[in-house]
């Protein structure tokens, strides 16, 4: 295939947009949408047939779910679309996460009936992290109980948004037949089905009331950011709709509004009004602020504009696993311009790597092109030592852009090849696969010659090993889902902990003290506890040299590997190194580390080890006449009740805190209790001790 050079991209004109929610608000029926009305597909993919573009794996198209965020390039009035379909299921929420870690804008779709959903303020949550401006799309406006009103008390009350409707709809459920333009102030219908006969017509009397109010309460929210047009307000003068939609954008982008459109994607409504305010309101790569680095060897901090002409940094934020052209890497370009056939440096690891094949993805086909520009995104082939979170930058100007952190897995399930020609093949299944997702975790134990895979849900773990028995060809025996407990300690300790051997020759000698206690909440700097220790060098006067530290550090990262109750990993420990001792001839790093390793797990022993487990946050919808019902459940599986809301359509939601071991199976025993009714989402929210009878059980069975 030939390859096509990229023309100078105008980069005013581009648009990263991811489109995020919670599960079923419509995330993929809207994308599938706009890629029709966009002209990059000719028929329209419908979710459940099973015919979605984005939805290209088996176990999407028959679960009727997405779980991979796809990329897709589209143009619309003259700009450039790179948009992210990400999945609403809460065990990929790393998908999302490293999506909006390389976005510059994002649509929210919400459900107009249901409203607010616990994945949607997890999602909002995360583009509150990573400060991405956001427009919402109160989709389902067509169904039966859609309360547009209702969603945007609920984006202030629950997601602390400040919503501006720049549309509202022209009726609601069954009565919705369009869409009143509050901007151009105008009604929208549509003439045909496919949603491409659109029709303007003035507003109906019924509705101009409502709509100029809604008018001057989206003017009064937007000239508060902008001082000229303040003063042009307060003096009673006109504001015009370029002024307004110009001081909207500024105001989008700077996060302090959210505009809010409105539609049915399943019906062809309002879709190509929101490319519209897509384009209009969110933000281009030159209006995001220059991404902040670090110089790999000095420490300095270094700032990369959206310019081809800078040296080049870019970030892969996905690697994909291809059957047929084998790994693909993600990435975005921050500055400069990555070209096929250039050599890059992975600051991250201290690798060079050869571009070979760029593409532009499109879902799952490719293009080939011969480079990637600043603020574009793209995706390299076989690249050996790349994978999620890592820089590529010009070798002569390096640069490591901050990493994208993930939440740690919650549960844990034994898996056994069923041949011993399947034992080879699974261990390179899982190999790949956890360089594709970083909320997956291969242990081999090597004591029962068993090996775990960990995850963040059930869903997550089973559809990994689906696709490791289609994809890969392997057959497997999994075990029953396990809580990924966790240890910590309650008190503190000091321990003086001297490693000494002399067996002819040279020998080993280290001494150290450390101080361990428990981190409380109120630490300053969480960023500073990687893998559940924060680690402080409080060393004065030389006792122990500096090339010894770092040993030290690592024995003890090494010994937080497995607690002393059940063998569980050990996390929330502060560990001060305050004294010790060394040798001129016998001290040597290899001393060090091991007498961290043993000050540390002392210290643990001693300092009233606990069992923590995953507590989760848990969302139960069901109709009003199971609410007692669900509750006193939630209870009896020591639930502790958060708060309950009408939903309107009959239904009320639950929210409680749960036990993650309480919760197996609930799927089963909700559709039971709710003649199938009933629906319920679960997220981890933290780590809780556990109750000594749960932990003396764990430490029974031997974790």
């Amino acid at each position: 295939m030939a390859k096509k050079t990229e023309t100078q991209l105008d980069l005013s004109k581009v648009r990263n947009i991811g489109i995020i929610a919670h599960i079923d608000a419509g995330k993929t029926t809207t994308t599938e949408r706009v890629l029709y009305y966009t002209g990059a597909v000719h028929k329209i993919g419908e979710v459940h047939d099973g015919a979605a573009t984005t939805d290209y794996m088996p176990q999407e198209r028959e679960r009727g779910i997405t779980i991979t965020a796809a990329a897709i390039t589209a143009s619309w009035k003259g700009h450039q679309i790179n948009i992210i379909d990400t999945p609403g299921h809460v065990d990929f929420t790393a998908e999302v996460q490293r999506s909006l870690r390389v976005l510059d804008g994002g649509i929210v779709v919400f459900d107009g009936v249901a409203g607010v959903e616990p994945q949607s303020e997890t999602v909002w949550r995360q583009a509150n992290t990573y400060q991405v401006p956001r427009m919402c799309f109160i989709n389902k406006m067509d169904r039966t109980g859609a309360n547009w009103q209702r969603c945007l008390d609920m984006i202030i009350d629950r997601l602390h948004g400040n919503p501006v409707p720049v549309q509202m709809p022209y009726g609601e459920g069954a009565e919705f037949k369009g869409i009143i333009d509050l901007i151009d102030m105008k009604l929208v219908t549509y003439g045909n089905d496919l949603g491409t006969d659109i029709q303007d017509h003035p507003i109906p009397e019924s509705y101009r009331e409502r709509a100029e109010t809604l008018r001057a309460e989206m003017i009064e929210k937007v000239v508060e950011n902008d001082d000229y047009l303040t003063e042009k307000y307060l003096m009673g003068e006109e504001i015009n709709n370029d002024e307004l939609l110009e001081a909207l954008r500024v105001a989008t982008i700077a996060g302090k509004v959210q505009p809010v459109v409105c539609g049915s994607a399943l019906k062809n409504k309002g879709v190509q009004l929101m490319l519209d305010k897509a384009v209009e309101l969110l933000p281009s790569p030159l209006d995001i602020p220059p991404v902040k680095g670090m110089n790999p060897k000095t420490e300095e901090e270094l700032i990369r504009h959206a310019d081809d002409t800078e040296p080049t940094a870019a970030l892969v934020f996905k690697i994909l696993t291809d059957p047929y052209v084998g790994r693909l890497a993600f990435f975005r370009v921050y500055s400069g311009v990555v070209k096929a056939g250039s050599m890059m440096l992975n600051t991250t690891k201290g690798d060079r790597e050869r571009v070979g094949r760029i593409v532009r993805m499109f879902a799952d086909s490719r293009e080939d092109i011969e480079e990637v520009r600043a603020g574009d995104i793209g995706a390299i082939l076989a690249l050996k030592s790349t994978f999620t979170g890592d820089t590529l930058s010009d070798p002569d100007h390096p640069i490591v852009l901050e990493k994208i952190s993930f939440p740690e897995p919650v549960i844990e399930v034994a898996i056994e090849p069923n041949t011993k020609g399947d034992q080879d093949k699974m261990g390179e299944a899982l190999r790949r696969l956890a360089e594709e997702d970083p909320t997956f975790k291969i242990e081999v134990d090597e004591k029962l010659g068993q090996t775990k895979i960990r995850g963040m849900g059930e869903l997550h773990l089973e559809i990994l090993v689906d696709r490791m028995m289609r994809e890969f060809n392997v057959q497997a025996t999994v075990g029953r889902p396990r809580v990924a407990y966790r240890e910590t300690i309650t008190r503190e300790q000091r321990v003086d902990m001297t490693f000494k051997r002399q067996s002819g020759g040279k020998g080993q000698y280290a001494r150290v003290v450390i101080e361990v206690e428990p981190i409380n909440e109120e630490v300053d700097d969480l960023t500073k506890v990687k893998d559940g220790l924060l680690f402080v060098d409080a060393i004065k006067g030389g006792t122990i040299p500096r090339e010894f530290i770092r040993p030290t550090e690592n024995g003890i990262r090494e010994a937080m590997s497995g607690g002393v109750l059940a063998g569980y990993p050990v996390v929330g420990i502060k560990a001060s190194l305050v004294d010790g001792a060394f040798h001129d001839v016998d001290s040597s790093e290899m001393a060090f580390k091991i007498a961290g390793s043993m000050a540390l797990k002392e210290g643990v022993q001693k300092g009233k080890p606990v069992l923590l487990e995953p507590t989760m946050k848990v969302e139960v919808v069901v109709p009003d006449e199971y609410t007692g019902t669900i509750v006193g459940d939630l209870s009896s599986r020591r639930g502790i009740i958060q708060g309950m809301d009408p939903r309107g359509g009959g239904t009320t939601s639950i929210r409680a805190n749960v036990p993650l071991g309480e919760m197996f199976g609930y799927a089963t025993q909700i559709r039971n209790m709710t003649q199938g009714r009933g629906s319920f989402t679960m997220e981890f929210e933290k780590y809780s001790q556990a109750p000594s009878s749960i932990a003396d059980e764990v430490i029974k069975s031997g974790g």
